[in-house]
């Protein structure tokens, strides 16, 4: 079954808007969160675990898996689907954005990136057309170009020489992609240049994409800027695609994300802060370790019905976080990826409704605003 995307209804108060995706592996409803599963699962939960959180589609990482076990195991093996069994829709990032991470162990060039394996030093070299042979071979349902992830703080010169280098990926990417039934999505680069964010929306949408990234932002620039950049750059993305902004983020960063027209977001933030103990609700976020918790019977969340919150106690989890028990990690991560799962559930209820611009003020009111 070949991608496509529908929209489905626009806020009249904002940018906002309701959407379905429709996958080979089955349908999306939009604005989603995708928790991240960097080499082939989200960090402590099983696939039944993920999906009982209510997670429609998750994000797999094209470096990784290819170092390890390696994109032609998994593909003898019957794809990435088949590899972690899990049965929905998965996105597979390029790899750029791990191999931009790698610092001195990587030389980029016009035609890829030469790097280094972080996990054994060997030697390798990243094409745009190497991207897509390894996110064919996974079998995703969404791939990503290759594109080059500019740092921050960079300058003008430099933002731009590397936008010409993403454009030019980005059309050899394109000529690649021989599967019929995966999308491949483009990457506007530009950095914190909102003028040559607008020149690769002009380069990029003419190759014709399945859909469209925000790219190189939450990489240390301050939140103003990547607020400033998803509000002027989104309503120039095609309307009749999905737009995903990369990397993102923290819960305001997605209900203002939304506000401004995103449809798709991922980031390691809610499994990465459960193993940490801090964990989210709807009227503060707990650090678990906190003495107050000692002796608490409560849930995490009185307002919640993960299994976590229906079964366990602050007191237990504090327990079993100061124990090092691997059981904290799996109870915090569940707890924290069903809080995002519900977030957007309640974000799409809201746009069903048209009571979002009520529900992104309240709620970004209480998380401290903007």
């Amino acid at each position: 079954m070949p991608f496509e995307f529908e929209l489905i209804k626009k806020d009249t108060g904002s940018s906002a808007r309701l959407g379905r995706m429709i996958t080979a592996h089955g349908t999306v409803n939009t604005p989603v969160f995708m928790p991240v599963g960097t080499q082939g699962t989200v960090k402590s939960l099983t696939p039944e675990q993920i999906k009982s959180c209510g997670t429609q589609i998750i994000l797999g990482n094209t470096y990784h898996l290819y170092l390890r076990p390696g994109h032609e195991t998994i593909k003898k093996l019957g794809g990435l689907h088949k590899f972690m069994n899990w049965t929905d829709p998965i996105l597979t990032d390029s790899g750029g954005f791990q191999v931009y991470s790698l610092g001195k162990l990587r030389k980029i060039t016009a035609d890829g990136v030469i790097f280094r394996s972080h996990i054994d030093g060997s030697k390798h070299f990243l094409t745009p057309q190497k991207a897509v042979e390894i996110q064919e071979a996974l079998g995703s349902d969404i791939m990503m170009c290759l594109d080059e992830c500019t740092p921050y703080p960079a300058t003008l010169s430099e933002t731009k020489k590397s936008l010409d280098l993403t454009v030019k990926w980005a059309k050899l990417c394109r000529a690649a992609k021989a599967s019929t039934e995966q999308a491949i999505f483009g990457i506007v680069q530009g950095g914190t240049y909102l003028d040559l964010r607008k020149q690769a929306v002009e380069e990029i949408i003419p190759i014709g994409f399945d859909g469209y990234a925000l790219g190189g932002v939450s990489v240390g620039e301050p939140k103003e800027i990547m607020y400033s950049i998803a509000e002027a750059i989104t309503p120039l993305l095609p309307e009749d695609k999905p737009r995903y902004l990369m990397g993102v983020g923290t819960p305001a960063d997605i209900v203002y994300g939304v506000s401004c027209g995103i449809d798709m977001f991922d980031c390691v933030i809610p499994t990465r802060c459960a193993r940490h103990g801090l964990l989210f609700t709807n009227s503060e976020k707990i650090v678990i370790k906190n003495a107050r918790f000692r002796e608490d019977d409560g849930p995490i969340d009185e307002t919640c019905d993960c299994y976590t919150c229906k079964n366990f106690s602050r007191a237990y989890l504090r327990h079993l976080y100061f124990a090092g028990e691997i059981l904290a990690m799996v109870l915090n991560t569940i707890h924290n990826v069903h809080y995002y799962m519900r977030l957007l559930a309640q974000i799409r209820a809201a746009l069903e409704e048209n009571s979002f611009t009520e529900f992104k003020n309240t709620f970004l009111k209480k998380e401290g605003g903007i």
